[in-house]
């Protein structure tokens, strides 16, 4: 992050951190206090909406798909107690009706996961005239492809059959892709 960056956030620096998948949280959360955050973490959109409560953050990453529902509802939250804050909704579903829709709630920006934390800081601290720079280091279209099976085939409980029915892939062409190594 650089210094200018860093006079971007101001005095208020607190992140309110949503998502149920709580190793990344974990992560996301030391790397943002690295880089001048005060965080707070929620795994859920009740937990999200507590914290929003007691304490509206002045920025938020928040996942859109949660175990109890959905990541927009914690969006309306804060941009009820907080308008001005800087919400970055994050999703492993990257769609262009779920993009829409997050804007329309009052999230600044969409990423799709994974993002790392200077994408999610060039999201939160773009100036809203200006896109973000591209990531430095994108995953390469056959990695993305790969994450997406993976995601659907937990999803699905590990259930083979019907990952390749929700996919429309043959059962044994998912298998070998199974079977391999994640590309890079």
């Amino acid at each position: 992050m650089s210094d200018n960056q860093l006079q971007d956030l101001g005095d208020d620096r607190t992140l309110l951190l949503v998502d149920d998948d709580e190793p990344f949280l974990r992560r996301l959360s030391r790397a943002m206090e690295k880089r001048g955050f005060e965080t707070e973490t929620a795994e859920s959109v009740a937990a999200g909406k507590a914290r929003v409560s007691a304490r509206p953050p002045a920025f938020a990453v928040v996942d859109l798909r949660l175990e109890d529902g959905s990541g927009l509802d914690v969006v309306e939250a804060i941009r009820e107690k907080r308008p001005e804050s800087r919400v970055v909704v994050l999703t492993g579903y990257g769609a262009i009706a779920t993009a829409v829709a997050a804007v329309k709630v009052g999230a600044t920006d969409y990423l799709s996961k994974p993002a790392d934390a200077d994408d999610i800081i060039n999201a939160l601290l773009a100036k809203s005239d200006e896109l973000p720079p591209p990531p430095e280091n994108p995953m390469s279209a056959d990695r993305v492809r790969w994450e997406h099976i993976q995601r659907v085939y937990e999803l699905c409980d590990r259930n083979v059959s019907e990952t390749a029915r929700r996919l429309n892939m043959h059962r044994r062409t998912l298998q070998r892709i199974l079977a391999k190594r994640s590309p890079k």
